[in-house]
Formats: structure tokens, C-alpha cells, sequence
């Protein structure tokens, strides 16, 4: 028997305020005057006070990155041929700042720097042949486990699906909770969903073995004392749910939630977060306890979903949603286990999908 030998970030840094340490971590990378850095930050920060502190060299190369849609393949690629216009020289490190998706570009363009061809020929598990370029993840936003997981997630031509591999893993993390204060409460409410969700599908996963389960239990603790108690230290909490969630799924799967909702953001490009919560509320079959305790805490937060909106769609429209999601194998295996082809058909995710 082969068992999963799991990659995990080598180094982090936790604390508010622990930002301020990047320069001095990014100094231990940078060996002679030419090294550059690449920083890559979500373009919210932009003329404010997050951006005026970002520690840029005059050499470095500071590149503000929209990710009001989901992160493509085609961007990554852009990203990457903007680094490589820039210098001769490969930079010593590239720095993701912002939520899910600025960490994941940042993840994939230190890949794309070292792996020859386009993105979406990595698309899928450990295609990846080269190591990446030193990469650091900053989290803006908590939830979505980025920070933590060996994938980066991106749509594709074909599909929404990550660059899965032991090198998409960061070598640095600075989880500085300061930094998630003043984030929208609908944008705070879906990310830190999708962390919610990850343990609820880690938990009833056919995967699930200790070692997912004490950081899933652990993680769906520290969520309820986020959106259910209210705590005052809830930033800090939802860091940390939001980083155990990440490793809870990294020894199990993500399951049925996850994979609808690749299927609504890759066609309908809802964002990760509130696509999650769009599969998670018709998912009661599933998940019944979670979706249960998911609706108590979108009535607390007074969070109105939006409703119908594949009801009346377009059958090709359903049926591309279908395909992407049935792609999704190893997460129905963790659902189902063997034989979950038989079970996953074609009528019952059209069903879910109307109902959404």
C-alpha cells in the first residue's frame, strides 16, 4: 500500500502586525543587487494604506492584479510573459497579497516561470516537472485555505481545475490577521464559508482519517466561534480555521459542494466563495447537519442568496455545468467511494443544478 506523502508549507509567520516582517524575509532571498521580487497584489489595495506598505525595491516589479472574475489560465499565462519581459533574470521570490484567488495567481506564475508552455497544460495532478520559483502567500481574506494547499486553481479552456502539485506549495506564509479587518461582510461571510465547507466535506469523506479530521474538527470550532458566537478575536480565529481547513483537505478530498460549484463558477463565473455557498444550500441530501448549521449562520449574518438562477437556463447551458462537475472524480469518490460513476449521472446533477 502507497500512502499520500503531504507537502506542507515549510514556513509561516503568525501575529498581528507580523506584515512588517516581509522585508526582512525577502532580504534572506535576495543575494546580490540585481535579485528582484515579484509582487503580485489584488488591485483592491491599490492607493490604500495596505498597498503604501508593500516593502518594493527600486528594482522590483509591483504588478496590481484584477481578480473581480475567477482566475484564468489565460491571466496566469499574461502574468508570467509581463515577469519575463521585465528581466532576463528570474526573480528570487514572488509574493502573492490579497484573498484566494491573488494567492493562487501568485502560486501559478512561480510555476509557469520554470515549467515551459502554457498553464492549462498543468491543469490536473502533479503534471508539474520543475520546482517553482521561492513563493510567499499573504492572506487578506480568510476561507478559502489557499494559503495552505498544494493547488492553484484556474479556468481553463476545457474545465476549472488546479495545478496540483507538491511545488504549487508556498515556501512562506505571513498570516497577519490586521490585515482581513474592513473586508466587505458578504466577501468575509462567502470566503469564510467555503472554510466551513471544506471540514463539513473532510468530515463525512469517505478520505477521512485522523489526521484530516483533528484539524477539520478543530477548524469547524473556531468557524462557529466566527459566525455563530460572534468572538472578539474573531479575525484571528478565522485565520486559523481558514489555514487548518486548507490542511484538513490536504490528507482527504473536498466532495460534492466543491464540485458543483466548479461547475457554476467555470460556466456562470461565480466566484469561488459565494459559488460554494450557492451549491452548499441544495446539497441538504449530502451534508444534512451542515447545511442546517450553514443556513443558521447566514441568518445571523442576514446574507440573502440569490435564488434561481439556473432554473430557467439554457439545457446546453446545464449540461456544460454537468460535465465540468462529473469531471470531478476524486472528490465524488470521496463522497461515494467506489462505483460513485454509477450514482453521479448526468439527471441527478441536473436536478441540483435547477434547483440552485
Amino acid at each position: 500500500m502507497s500512502f499520500k506523502n503531504f507537502k506542507c508549507v515549510p514556513k509561516m509567520i503568525f501575529g498581528r502586525g507580523s506584515f512588517a516582517d516581509l522585508d526582512k524575509v525577502l532580504g534572506e532571498e535576495r543575494k546580490v543587487e540585481e535579485d528582484f521580487v515579484v509582487f503580485l497584489v489584488d488591485d483592491v489595495h491599490q492607493d490604500k494604506p495596505l498597498g503604501g506598505r508593500v516593502p518594493v525595491k527600486t528594482h522590483d516589479l509591483l504588478i496590481y492584479v484584477n481578480v473581480d472574475d475567477e482566475p484564468t489560465t489565460k491571466q496566469v499565462d499574461a502574468l508570467t510573459e509581463q515577469v519575463q519581459a521585465f528581466s532576463k533574470n528570474l526573480p528570487v521570490s514572488v509574493v502573492g497579497l490579497g484573498g484566494g484567488s491573488t494567492l493562487d495567481l501568485a502560486k501559478a506564475v512561480s510555476l509557469m516561470l520554470t515549467n515551459p508552455g502554457g498553464s492549462a497544460m498543468y491543469q490536473g495532478w502533479d503534471l508539474i516537472k520543475n520546482p517553482a520559483i521561492h513563493h510567499i502567500g499573504i492572506p487578506t481574506v480568510s476561507g478559502t485555505g489557499a494559503e495552505a494547499s498544494r493547488t492553484a486553481v484556474l479556468c481553463g479552456p476545457v474545465r476549472k481545475l488546479g495545478l496540483n502539485s507538491d511545488y504549487t506549495v508556498f515556501d512562506q506564509i505571513i498570516m497577519d490577521s490586521e490585515l482581513i479587518s474592513g473586508v466587505p461582510t458578504d466577501q468575509w461571510f462567502y470566503t469564510g464559508m467555503d472554510c466551513y465547507i471544506h471540514c463539513v466535506e473532510s468530515l463525512e469523506g469517505t478520505y477521512l482519517n485522523e489526521f484530516a479530521k483533528a484539524f477539520a474538527e478543530k477548524s469547524m470550532d473556531l468557524c462557529r466561534e466566527v459566525y455563530i458566537d460572534d468572538h472578539a478575536e474573531k479575525a484571528d480565529k478565522l485565520m486559523m480555521a481558514s489555514y487548518m481547513g486548507g490542511m484538513s483537505i490536504a490528507y482527504s478530498q473536498v466532495g460534492a459542494c466543491h464540485a458543483v460549484s466548479y461547475g457554476l463558477g467555470y460556466v456562470l463565473g461565480y466566484h469561488h466563495g459565494i459559488g460554494n455557498c450557492l451549491a452548499f444550500d441544495v446539497l441538504e441530501e449530502f451534508y444534512p447537519e451542515g447545511v442546517a448549521e450553514f443556513r443558521k449562520m447566514m441568518d445571523k449574518h442576514n446574507i440573502v442568496l440569490p435564488k434561481n438562477i439556473c432554473k430557467d437556463l439554457p439545457d446546453e447551458t446545464i449540461a456544460k455545468m454537468v460535465a465540468v462537475t462529473k469531471s470531478m472524480g476524486p472528490l465524488w469518490d470521496n463522497v461515494y467511494g467506489e462505483g460513485w460513476e454509477e450514482k453521479v449521472t448526468d439527471e441527478m446533477l441536473t436536478k441540483l443544478f435547477r434547483r440552485i
